[in-house]
């Protein structure tokens, strides 16, 4: 029970009087003898004691239509429907009629009346006392003051679709009725002046349940609307009572005689006077002295407050309409109160400091979220002003996602008010408003409060219940010395670079950060061993290099505590091994047995891993003392060569650097570079080796002989035998002039002439028999050159008999008509047409005569070319460049004719006439 002098009071609600639009503004008059009223569909309804039915709609010009012939007693306008149920009377005694109207239908100019029923409970004569309607018009109840109540069940409209019962029967009046429809389930409350009863409609039997013995006096009961849970109230003089279908509810003690109730929009209007509660008697009596006071007061039952309380005289209703109350008095005035608005009631309150009835009044008339944000704001500034700091923080805890944080943050960064600031800043990553800053800032908090249970549930929160920026607070955690936390929230949110950073540079656990990166994906896997390798080969070389392994050839993340490794499906993933040499910078060892796995596992890793691992074995030969491992190293050296894997240069610098002969040698080779070769075993002065590598590549570069020979010629020691051996091969292949080989030779003294004696003897030798070979060909072709210009003498001056018999292309007789050509071949003349292809040359002789030609057309262009070749090197300022561009053409290629015998020379302009001479021919048809 609520007392409610405890109630505050305030004046929510401006009193005015309805002023006349018509009268220039006086004061609105009711018409007089007001016997009933209500409201509802956007007017108001008044009876009279004449019987006429008057509608106020909001213009305030009254309507009239005559209702009944006597008086109106009751009245009830449905709020969904134009649809308006009276009681009066058409005739004197005890006789009321319910009639249903139409207002929205018109007959004769008034609303349409659509049923008339007498309302008499059974055969006995009784007054009406009350009355109400269902809003689906199916239901309509009409209480009496002999006790009874009637219930009209059906369409309420119509006579046929409807049928009327006496639902109850008792000897107190009935004082008030009111339907309650929650989903299917409809119920009528009945209250008299001793008990309240309900009844369950939606039930064929309808049931009945007594919910109290305590009544109330007629027009003092009255229905919440959905939002209060559709209550009955009962008020009676000493207490206001609300009833569920089933029980009572909450009580309410506000003292007083209770003349009317009314609830509209979540207020309890109540009227009272200062009397005492009417005897059964004077039941039906509402006059009141005129030296009686009657108290109109508003309430929130919600918020627990009087929203306006004042004195009224002689009331006769009070209507809600239009958004306000409409107070009807019996001189005829009609006063309006109307609400204040919601900002203003809130700035009253504010002025009172009444900053929770605030938020309690905004939340009933649905302010949206920024208003009560400023209404928390405001409630937590007046309790920071008062020293409530804890208070104060819950406040501005309740404008997150609307005030600016940094607002209250100001105020809370005093060391003492950090347990404050805490809690905001919690408040702040639970809703997922906090910044990277936010976050810091509340990290620092935990670590200067040294609260670290506070610490690790925030930590250790899930993603749904606190949001907030990882890697800031782990650089937070991290730089407060808290690093087993850091390493947590890194692990937990796959921070894989925090996590290897703290545990290698702040825990320096070093075994654990190589075992988190085998657990890896294998992309993170490879990046941060790339980033860490040499850290973690610097103290767990063997891990790392196993690790490495893996990584290079067919790499498995491990699952966490176990060192099984997990299945991966799809393609195989390897990383590039020749990056990874870098971290192996000061670990040999390791380094070599990893590049030895590689190409091993993988012979065709790249070719930087081939090339370090030649270095490393080179570098291994030549420490090595003892004759045999350094045998098996310069065989693993060579393997790795022969294995065509290296990079030659690379290599060959290899080699050099640690002098490996057999791998210099062998690279020389592999690239043909003879003459390195060559000059390798002259600075060692390897003269054997000289000579053996001019017999072995002196085919492929002939200039090894001649480099051979200058070599021997400089040194001063006494090298006849090699210099033997050079000379009979230069002299064999004709290598060089006589002269050059004695202008080389000149230049050492151990050389005398016994050395090229034998080679001068032979050269001679070979120069005379040339000699003698050229001048017998002389003579030779002189006397062709004779014989040749007698017989083209005959030709000229004397006749040719042709005496062959035989066709030369078939063997067969000739016949006529027959071909024959100077040279003394004879044809047929169809062989002839079928074999030639040209009319004046012999079919037999023409492929030799073409050859000849073709040799002294090249002849031609050639003598054409030297001299064009002549005048441009004697123009030229650089001569060299000029021969080694006819050199590149070819034009200093000699010419071999296939028909001469080798070492021939070329034949005299007087031959060349005399051939050409030769391949003219006649031709003759016999």
């Amino acid at each position: 029970m609520a007392a409610f002098l405890q109630w505050r009071r305030f004046v929510f609600f401006d009193k005015e009087s309805v002023k006349d639009p018509v009268d220039n503004g006086k004061n609105f008059y009711l018409p007089s003898g007001i016997s009933a009223s209500d409201s509802g569909r956007g007017h108001i309804v008044l009876g009279d004691m004449d019987g006429q039915i008057w509608l106020l709609p909001r213009s305030m010009k009254l309507e009239s239509f005559q209702a009944y012939k006597l008086r109106v007693t009751h009245l009830h306008q449905l709020k969904q429907h134009s649809i308006l149920v009276s009681v009066g009377q058409d005739e004197e005694g005890i006789n009321p009629l319910v009639k249903v109207w139409n207002l929205d239908k018109k007959d004769s100019g008034n609303p349409l009346c659509t049923r008339i029923f007498p309302a008499i409970p059974g055969n006995k004569p009784t007054e009406v006392s009350c009355l109400s309607v269902h809003e689906n018009l199916n239901f309509m109840a009409i209480g009496f003051t002999d006790g009874s109540v009637v219930l009209t069940k059906g369409d309420i409209t119509r006579d046929r679709h409807s049928k009327t019962l006496t639902l109850h029967e008792g000897t107190c009046p009935i004082t008030g009725l009111s339907f309650r429809q929650v989903g299917k389930v409809t119920h009528l409350f009945v209250a008299t002046l001793e008990k309240v009863h309900c009844y369950t409609l939606s039930i064929k039997e309808y049931p009945r349940l007594e919910l109290d013995t305590h009544g109330c006096a007629l027009r003092c009961s009255s229905l919440t609307d959905p939002s209060q849970d559709s209550q009955f109230i009962v008020a009676g003089d000493e207490c206001v009572y609300l009833y569920q279908p089933d029980e009572r509810g909450p009580c309410f003690a506000f003292d007083g005689q209770k003349l009317l109730a009314h609830w509209y929009r979540g207020y309890m209007l109540l009227l009272t006077k200062d009397a005492k509660s009417p005897s059964k008697a004077a039941f039906a009596s509402r006059e009141t002295s005129p030296s009686e006071k009657q108290l109109l007061t508003i309430y929130d039952l919600d918020n627990k407050f009087i929203a306006y309380s004042a004195p009224f005289d002689d009331i006769i209703d009070v209507l809600a309409e239009w958004g306000s109350f409409y107070v009807l008095t019996r001189d005829g005035k009609m006063f309006v109160l109307q609400e204040k608005d919601t900002q203003t009631k809130l700035e009253m309150l504010f002025k009172k400091n009444l900053f929770v009835m605030a938020i309690n009044l905004a939340k009933s008339q649905h302010l949206d979220s920024d208003g009560l944000s400023e209404i928390f704001r405001q409630y937590g500034d007046h309790l920071y002003l008062k020293g409530d700091h804890d208070g104060a923080i819950q406040q501005y805890i309740r404008t997150i996602g609307k005030l600016e944080p940094s607002y209250v943050i100001r105020k809370f960064l005093d060391a003492q008010r950090i347990h404050n600031l805490t809690a905001y800043l919690q408040a702040l990553h639970r809703q997922s408003l906090a910044n990277a800053d936010h976050t810091t800032l509340l990290l620092n908090c935990y670590t200067k409060l040294k609260d670290s249970s506070k610490l690790e549930e925030f930590i250790k929160s899930s993603e749904s219940e606190v949001h907030f920026d990882v890697e800031i607070a782990i650089k937070v955690l991290r730089q407060a010395g808290y690093h087993s936390h850091a390493v947590f929230l890194a692990e937990k949110h796959a921070q894989h670079e925090w996590y290897l950073k703290i545990q290698l540079e702040d825990l320096k656990n070093y075994l654990e950060a190589l075992r988190y990166i085998g657990r890896l994906p294998f992309e993170q896997a490879e990046s941060n061993m790339k980033r860490y390798g040499k850290t973690l080969m610097h103290h767990v070389p063997d891990g790392t290099t196993s690790l490495l392994k893996d990584l290079c050839t067919d790499y498995k993340p491990k699952k966490e505590g176990a060192d099984r490794e997990t299945p991966q499906r799809g393609l195989e993933v390897k990383a590039n091994s020749e990056e990874f040499i870098p971290i192996f910078a000061n670990n040999r060892r390791e380094l070599k047995a990893f590049l030895e796995h590689m190409i091993e596992v993988e012979p065709f890793s790249p070719a930087g891993v081939y090339d370090t691992l030649l270095e490393l074995r080179l570098h291994d030969w030549a420490h090595e003392e003892e004759p045999e491992q350094k045998k098996v190293l310069q065989g693993a050296a060579l393997f790795l060569l022969h294995s065509d894997n290296t990079v030659f240069d690379k290599a060959l610098v290899l080699c050099q650097m640690h002098n490996f002969k057999e791998g210099v040698l062998y690279l020389y080779e592999k690239g043909k570079l003879y003459q390195q070769i060559m000059h390798y075993h002259m600075q060692n002065e390897e003269y054997g080796k000289v000579v053996e590598a001019c017999k072995r590549y002196g085919d492929q570069e002939v200039c090894l002989w001649e480099q051979a020979l200058g070599y021997f010629a400089r040194k001063e020691e006494d090298c006849k035998a090699y210099i033997s051996q050079v000379l009979q091969h230069i002299d064999q292949n004709n290598l060089m002039p006589p002269l050059l080989v004695v202008q080389t030779l000149a230049h050492n003294s151990t050389a005398t002439l016994s050395v090229i004696k034998d080679y001068l003897v032979n050269k001679l030798q070979r120069e005379s028999q040339q000699i003698e070979d050229d001048e017998r060909k002389i003579r030779q072709y002189r006397e062709e050159t004779a014989h040749l210009r007698t017989e083209i003498q005959d030709l000229r001056t004397s006749a040719k008999i042709f005496q062959k018999t035989k066709c030369n292309m078939c063997s067969s007789p000739l016949e006529l008509p027959s071909v024959h050509f100077l040279c003394s071949h004879s044809f047929h003349q169809h062989c002839f047409e079928s074999y030639a292809d040209s009319e004046a040359e012999c079919p037999t002789c023409m492929p030799e005569n073409r050859k000849v030609m073709d040799m002294l057309r090249a002849q031609d262009q050639k003598r054409d070319l030297h001299d064009h070749f002549t005048r441009q090197l004697r123009s030229s300022n650089d001569g060299f460049s000029v021969v080694a561009d006819y050199f590149g053409r070819g034009v200093f290629n000699k010419l071999t004719l296939v028909t001469d015998p080798p070492g021939s020379r070329a034949a005299s302009s007087l031959e060349t006439d005399l051939q050409r001479d030769l391949l003219t021919h006649t031709k003759r048809n016999s």
